[in-house]
Parts: structure tokens; C-alpha cells; sequence
């Protein structure tokens, strides 16, 4: 093999060798951009849960009054009826 040719390979190892160091730099900016996806679903997650757990409680706080409301009703009648 002559120092021609084996340059021509040399030049050939040293793409692909650039080549996989382009690849792998482009994976993990890939990579990054996919942790960031991540977590910003999981920070708007906590955020929704947040929100439905308030809803809930207001919920519950709702009709807990509704159902007081309801049972009150027939005494405070008769108080009001009384005098």
C-alpha cells in the first residue's frame, strides 16, 4: 500500500470520525431539548393537579354548605314561625 493511499484512508477515518462527533453532539442537544420537554411537562402536571385539587375543595366545600342549608331549613322555619 502506498503513503497515497493511505493517506486517502486516513482522510476517510477522520470524516467518519467527524461525522459520529456531529451525531453525537446532535444527540444530546437532542437529548437536553427532550429533559426541558420533560420537565415542563411534569412543572404544567403539578400546575393542573394544583388547579383540580383547588376546584375539588371548593366543590366539596359547596355542597357540604348546600346539604347544611338543606337540614337547617326545617328549624330555622320553625324558629321564624314560633313568635
Amino acid at each position: 500500500m502506498s503513503n497515497g493511499g493511505g493517506d486517502m484512508s486516513d482522510e476517510r477515518v477522520i470524516r467518519l470520525l467527524e461525522e459520529i462527533r456531529d451525531l453525537q453532539k446532535l444527540h444530546v442537544e437532542n437529548y437536553k431539548e427532550a429533559i426541558r420537554n420533560q420537565q415542563e411537562s411534569i412543572q404544567m402536571s403539578k400546575e393542573w393537579q394544583t388547579q383540580a385539587n383547588r376546584r375539588t375543595r371548593g366543590a366539596l366545600l359547596g355542597i357540604f354548605l348546600v346539604i347544611l342549608a338543606i337540614y337547617s331549613l326545617p328549624y330555622v322555619l320553625r324558629a321564624l314561625f314560633r313568635h
